[in-house]
């Protein structure tokens, strides 16, 4: 209520509580915790990193009581619910969308709530257990994760505007990206991938800006900032041309969840039905 305000008075008067004894509250606070929350000016009190960091941490654990009650006050006898998932912009959303669409068919009292961010997010959402599962790029720790693979192929290139040097190509090459200006993912797992596909032709290339949402990065693109490199999307994206890499660098996707936990019903149901379902796929591919 403070950090919202700016001003302990009126965080006092929408708390119902006296100015000083909001202010002993928070001495007392910063004596448990060791460590400045505040920083008091002249007509405003603002947070400092500990401040926000702490901020943060509650509303994360407001996130997971509030998960925690609604699992608690489900119907025992149907299956009804929030189901939360974390994902970035992936090709296999579409998959994962059509199993979503299928399985409120079959359950529809059951809502889904999608979280965008990268892998690192993702993953984090999953352990914390504010997100139920998880829509990863392989490989995936298979002592952390249960998963189930999905079937679209996640693959690397160049997004570019049609009236860009490289739109001419049918490929790109390393070479073909030397002295570029690009707009790279800030995905810390693929780093190292993308080095390696670089190899020598990584201190060649200029960077002028980092991304997690495709979207952005296409508008910067536009606006003549440098070429993306990213994943493909079964997007359209007006004036822009996606080219594959050669060679290609593709992976696979799943949809994860914490291995050895005990979920809730619609969350048990919904796992049991998108295995069902991408085993349904497989076998139509034999």
């Amino acid at each position: 209520m403070i950090a919202r305000e700016e001003n302990i008075t009126r965080a006092a008067n929408l708390l119902h509580v006296s100015q000083p004894t909001l202010s002993r509250q928070i001495a007392a606070l910063e004596e448990e915790l060791g460590t400045k929350l505040f920083v008091r000016q002249s007509h405003k009190i603002t947070l400092t990193e500990d401040g926000l960091l702490l901020r943060r941490r509650a509303e994360e654990m407001r996130q997971l009581s509030d998960k925690i009650k609604t699992e608690m006050s489900e119907d025992k006898a149907e299956i009804a619910g929030e189901i939360s998932i974390g994902g970035g912009e992936l090709r296999s959303m579409n998959e994962l969308a059509q199993i979503m669409t299928a399985f409120r068919q079959q359950y529809p009292l059951v809502t889904f709530k999608i979280q965008s961010g990268n892998s690192k997010d993702t993953k984090w959402g999953i352990e914390q257990g504010l997100l139920d599962l998880g829509l990863l790029i392989e490989p995936v720790s298979t002592e952390k994760y249960d998963f189930a693979r999905m079937h679209p192929v996640e693959q690397w290139g160049v997004m570019t505007p049609v009236d860009s040097s490289l739109a001419k190509f049918d490929y790109i090459e390393s070479k073909d990206l030397r002295n570029q200006t690009l707009i790279l993912s800030k995905s810390r797992p693929m780093e190292s991938e993308l080095n390696y596909w670089f190899g020598s032709d990584l201190k060649k290339i200029h960077v002028a800006a980092n991304y997690n949402l495709l979207y952005n990065a296409v508008i910067m693109a536009r606006a003549g900032l440098g070429s993306v490199l990213c994943l493909k999307l079964d997007a359209h994206y007006e004036g822009m041309k996606f080219i594959p890499l050669k060679p290609a660098l593709t992976y696979n996707s799943v949809l994860a969840w914490k291995a050895d936990q005990i979920t809730a019903r619609n969350v048990s149901a919904f796992i049991d039905f998108a295995k069902e379902y991408l085993e349904g796929i497989s076998d139509d591919e034999k």
